[in-house]
């Protein structure tokens, strides 16, 4: 049974008032927004609402939003009235926006972990996309894509980098490979950041491992943007490249590996032109 509008009202409110609490580092309770939740929806269960919480963090990625840590991107949702209905009370929700910006653009310090063999997990799966009966909208009021300033964030990517680069350390040991560990590169700050990778590491054997970082300080599922180059870098150079997803970075830091050419673990949008005279 379709989400009526005032039952989708209902929860598209409670979601961004969860993630408004999220992002200012407030604690809130999962279990009694959704006891609060069943009461004016008393025709769904935990279930169906749990359901449409991953909905609507699909929604939100697609908007340029951050998504409720816990609530797993579910992307085959009912657009015509979901995206219509979040984009209204984002334009009244200005503690979201204050809060969103705020977090994004905060600066990152480098974590030191005493037990780095926690941190590397599996990627997501690439799904492929599910063709919808429904007209896309192609035109979006969102405020910003907090996404995108949080790509931009210098300190956060250098922070990442730095991160990495013990994590290498770390990993090269642990194989015996002392005097590889100890060859370890931050290129990104040594030689510069238009080499396609931020950070020289080697396989066992010696051969140069090539190793792109993309951080986030939000859940795994989170998009990432790449440049033409690092997408070149890992075509031209695909049995040596690899790209690191750091994700929750400032809380629980982890990172997954995607080597060879990015495209094969990823679909890519072009959401920028360079536009000329010549």
């Amino acid at each position: 049974m379709d989400w009526s509008r005032f039952e989708v009202e209902a929860i598209v409110a409670d979601y961004l008032r969860m993630l408004t609490l999220e992002l200012a580092g407030q604690s809130y309770v999962k279990s009694e927004h959704r006891k609060h939740l069943l009461k004016k929806l008393v025709s769904r269960n935990d279930a169906a609402i749990e359901f449409k919480h991953s909905n609507i963090s699909a929604a939100m990625i697609d908007l340029g939003f951050p998504y409720i840590n816990g609530y797993k991107p579910r992307s085959n949702y009912q657009r015509s009235l979901l995206e219509p209905v979040i984009i209204a009370q984002l334009g009244e929700h200005l503690a979201l926006d204050e809060t969103a910006l705020a977090a994004v653009q905060q600066p990152a310090i480098t974590p030191v972990l005493a037990d780095f063999s926690i941190v590397k997990t599996m990627a997501p799966k690439h799904q492929q996309r599910v063709s919808s009966p429904e007209v896309r909208t192609e035109f979006k009021a969102a405020k910003r894509d907090y996404l995108e300033r949080e790509a931009q964030n210098r300190s956060l990517g250098f922070a990442g980098e730095e991160f990495v680069v013990m994590y290498e350390h770390w990993r090269l040991n642990a194989l015996g490979e002392t005097r590889l560990a100890d060859r370890v590169e931050h290129v990104a700050k040594t030689k510069g950041d238009g080499l396609g990778y931020d950070v020289l590491s080697f396989e066992m054997d010696g051969r140069e491992r090539l190793i792109e970082v993309k951080t986030t300080s939000f859940g795994k599922e989170t998009p990432f943007y790449v440049t033409k180059g690092e997408l070149t870098r890992s075509q031209v150079s695909k049995d040596q490249f690899h790209l690191y997803r750091l994700f929750e970075f400032r809380k629980k830091p982890r990172l997954f590996d995607l080597s060879g050419e990015i495209e094969r673990h990823c679909a890519l949008d072009a959401v920028s032109f360079r536009a000329s005279f010549s």
